[in-house]
């Protein structure tokens, strides 16, 4: 993709979209594909992208205990005990809260987590990620808060969307997200089977990149 293109696609959906609001608004591309049936599982996209800034300020909760459960006082948001997951498969209000969180766990609660969770869980796509033995905690929290899912949805239409970031955030950081995404995307589908991409803001309107 054209990189002058993209970042002059991105600038003029920042100043479409500003003003709009009283809060940051997200910022987001759609890209349309053409010659391809997501409706083959071979075909659809379920990516987890790396993206180089965090494209949007998440919250972290860790389901630990011993040790892991101390250290994560200085890296997670909120730790839930063994204990405590039981109390969160009878309570709706604790249900909804913990669905504002992006979860990690150690892999001795994981089954816990599974057995208890894991429709509820499952079903958003809020699924805890491991915490493997040896990995630094601070490391997986700055991983997990800079990555996003793009994946195919609903019925299937030849169009993803995924956050690249916010309009607090530069154009060039914006940019970079956005071909990581793009990069990660022409890996599974190629560029020429790639129709149109647009870039807009939360209010704004959908810029078309040239």
């Amino acid at each position: 993709m054209d990189k002058g293109k993209l970042s002059k696609a991105i600038q003029t959906a920042l100043e479409k979209g500003k003003g709009k609001c009283k809060f940051a608004q997200s910022v987001e591309i759609a890209v349309n594909f053409h010659d391809i049936d997501f409706n083959k599982p071979e075909n659809r996209l379920n990516l987890d992208v790396v993206l180089p800034y965090v494209p949007k300020q998440q919250k972290i909760a860790i389901f630990a205990d011993g040790q892991l459960a101390l250290d994560a006082r200085t890296t997670c948001d909120k730790t839930i005990s063994p204990a405590e997951i039981e109390q969160y498969t009878k309570d709706k209000k604790l249900q909804k809260e913990l669905l504002q969180y992006s979860l990690i766990s150690s892999t001795a609660l994981m089954p816990v987590v599974g057995k208890a969770l894991g429709q509820l869980l499952g079903a958003r796509g809020k699924l805890p990620r491991p915490v493997m033995p040896g990995t630094s905690l601070k490391d997986l929290v700055d991983r997990v808060k800079r990555s996003i899912s793009v994946k195919t949805k609903g019925k299937y239409l030849p169009t993803v969307h995924a956050l690249i970031g916010t309009e607090s955030m530069s154009s060039d950081q914006l940019l970079e997200n956005l071909q990581t995404i793009l990069e990660a995307i022409e890996k599974k589908i190629p560029e020429h089977q790639i129709s149109s991409i647009f870039i807009k803001t939360t209010m704004g309107p959908a810029v078309k990149v040239a």
